[in-house]
């Protein structure tokens, strides 16, 4: 099986000699497909400009990024378009939703924009408002919804052109914890049930405990990886912040 994203030496540096800051410094991983993958840091490790690269927000100094064995830097115009809108699906920690428009116009919005037909968009929309448990919202507007109801409106928004993957940053950072609970069981179960490849950025080591495996960046480097082998959530939860502790003091003797 060929991996979906592979990503080789990426560097990312921010500002002129002499004040420059290396916010990737040679990074190197690939995500397969059906992955949940959960990337895990400290505030300024760099988690977040690899995700940027990824969602071409930003363009990175130098390394390379393939999906699905096309490099990332030469997509333009329409097959850039296609990249943000088909390929990758978005979930933000700000749910981004558009105030005035309902949940069910939000979702649909990508749809407006890419094409599809209007039976497939309202089939399509069904079978994610049914899973996420949102059907009493499509009608309100952000307002009138919980920062739960929120996030899973824009979970449905990302997931509605059957996207390659998912790019997630900090998916429970605006979130109580039963909400955030909640969230991550569903984006567990969409990774589960329709193989949803999800690459998720967080600082929450409850949320980083649904994903199957984790990288830990600091300072630009990835410093550690854990998979989830034949264990409880709760165990691998303990590891996750055994390395966590471990971030700290830099050391990459951990488990």
């Amino acid at each position: 099986m060929e991996p979906i994203l592979n990503i080789e030496n990426l560097t990312k540096t921010y500002g002129n000699v002499p004040n420059q800051t290396k916010a990737l410094n040679g990074v190197t991983f690939q995500v397969m497909p059906g992955e949940f993958l959960g990337i895990m840091g400290s505030s300024g490790s760099g988690k977040s400009t690899l995700l940027n690269c990824i969602a071409t927000v930003v363009q990175p100094s130098g390394g390379s990024i393939m999906v699905e064995g096309r490099p990332l830097h030469s997509l333009n115009g329409g097959a850039l378009a296609e990249y943000r809108g088909k390929t990758v699906g978005y979930l933000f920690q700000s749910f981004e939703l558009l105030d005035n428009l309902t949940g069910r116009e939000n979702i649909l919005l990508p749809t407006s924009l890419h094409n599809v037909s209007e039976r497939e968009s309202r089939e399509r929309l069904k079978q994610l408002a049914e899973y996420l448990e949102i059907m009493d919202v499509l009608d309100k507007f952000p307002a009138q919804m919980s920062g739960g109801q929120r996030q899973r409106v824009a979970a449905a928004r990302a997931m509605i052109l059957h996207p390659k993957m998912i790019l997630a940053d900090e998916p429970t950072g605006a979130l109580d914890s039963k909400n955030a609970k909640n969230v991550m069981e569903k984006l567990s179960g969409l990774n589960r049930d329709e193989q949803a490849t999800i690459l998720m950025v967080t600082h929450d080591s409850n949320a980083a405990s649904f994903c199957k495996r984790i990288l830990f960046i600091q300072d630009g480097v990835i410093f550690h990886e854990l998979r989830r082998s034949n264990e409880t959530q709760y165990t691998f939860y303990e590891r996750i912040l055994k390395v966590m502790a471990q971030l700290g003091g830099g050391s990459c003797n951990v488990l």
